[in-house]
C-alpha cells in the first residue's frame, strides 16, 4: 500500500488487533511507516498480525492482556514506551458483548460488556493520556458504534457502553486538547464486514427476525452493503494524521449513510 501520510518513526498502539477491524488498522498504520504495538487477549491472532506486518517490512510487537485490567493496561503502555520511547497514536478497538433482550441478560454478561467496551476504553485512555501528556502530543481514536447513537433492539449493554465511549471521548477532548496537544476522537462504525461482526449478526441475534431486520437495514442503507475493515481502518489512520489536525472531540460515523435513513 502506498503511503498517504508522514508516519515514519511514529508509534501506534491498537487494542483488539488480532483480527477484523483491529488487524486492518494495525496493517494500515504499518503501511504508513508507523511502528505498531498489537494488543489482543487472543495471543495467536495478535502474533499473527505482528507477523503480517513484519512480512511486509514493518516493525511491530505483541503486547497481550485484557483492557479490562488496569495493571495489564499500565504494563502494555509501559512496554510500548520502553520499546520505542513514545506513543503517538492509540486506537481503542477491543469489544465484547452478547445480544439478548434486556430481561434475559445476566448481571455477569452486562458487567463484561461494560468492563471491555467502556471501562477498558477508559483504562487505556488513562495510561495513554499520561504518556501523551508527558510528550505534549498524541492522538487517540476510540471505536464506538452507531448503536451508541441509534440503538438496535437486543444490543442493550453494548449500545449503552458505546454511548458511554462517545461521551468519554468528548470529555477527554475537552480536558486534554489545546495547550496539552492531544486530540481525542471517536468513530461510530455501522455494519463493518469483519468475520466477528458478521457472525454476531447472523448467529448471535436472539431471533431469525432480528437478524433479518438487521440485514434488511444494511441493504436499504444508502451504501446498500457492509463496509470493509480497511475502509474503517483508513478512517482511523486519517483521524490520527496531521491532515485531521483541527478535529478534536468529533464522532465520525463510518456507516455508509445508515444513520441518514
Amino acid at each position: 500500500m502506498a503511503k498517504r501520510y508522514n508516519m515514519d518513526g511514529r508509534v501506534a498502539f491498537i487494542t483488539g488487533a488480532g483480527g477484523g477491524i483491529g488487524r486492518a488498522t494495525a496493517l494500515r498504520f504499518a503501511s504508513e511507516g508507523a511502528r505498531v504495538a498489537v494488543n489482543d487477549v487472543m495471543e495467536e491472532g495478535g502474533r499473527e498480525t505482528v507477523e503480517l506486518i513484519k512480512r511486509d517490512g514493518g516493525e511491530a510487537i505483541f503486547v497481550g492482556g485484557s483492557v479490562a485490567s488496569g495493571k495489564a493496561v499500565e504494563s502494555m503502555i509501559g512496554t510500548v514506551v520502553a520499546t520505542w520511547g513514545r506513543l503517538d497514536y492509540a486506537d481503542n478497538n477491543a469489544w465484547d458483548a452478547v445480544f439478548l433482550p434486556l430481561i434475559d441478560m445476566t448481571e455477569e454478561q452486562w458487567d463484561n460488556a461494560f468492563d471491555v467496551c467502556l471501562k477498558g476504553v477508559w483504562l487505556c485512555m488513562k495510561y495513554q493520556l499520561k504518556q501523551m501528556t508527558q510528550q505534549g502530543s498524541g492522538v487517540i481514536v476510540n471505536i464506538a458504534s452507531i448503536a451508541g447513537i441509534q440503538p438496535e433492539p437486543f444490543t442493550g449493554a453494548y449500545s449503552v457502553a458505546k454511548a458511554g465511549v462517545i461521551q468519554l471521548t468528548r470529555v477527554a477532548a475537552g480536558e486534554y486538547g489545546g495547550s496539552k496537544g492531544i486530540r481525542c476522537n471517536a468513530i461510530a462504525p455501522g455494519f463493518i464486514g469483519s468475520e466477528r461482526a458478521i457472525h454476531a449478526v447472523t448467529q448471535e441475534f436472539i431471533t431469525p427476525e432480528a437478524t433479518a431486520a438487521a440485514l434488511a437495514r444494511v441493504k436499504s442503507s444508502p451504501a446498500g452493503r457492509w463496509g470493509t475493515t480497511d475502509e474503517l481502518a483508513q478512517s482511523v489512520v486519517w483521524l490520527c494524521s496531521d491532515n485531521a489536525s483541527f478535529i478534536n472531540g468529533a464522532v465520525l460515523a463510518v456507516d455508509g449513510g445508515m444513520l441518514c435513513v
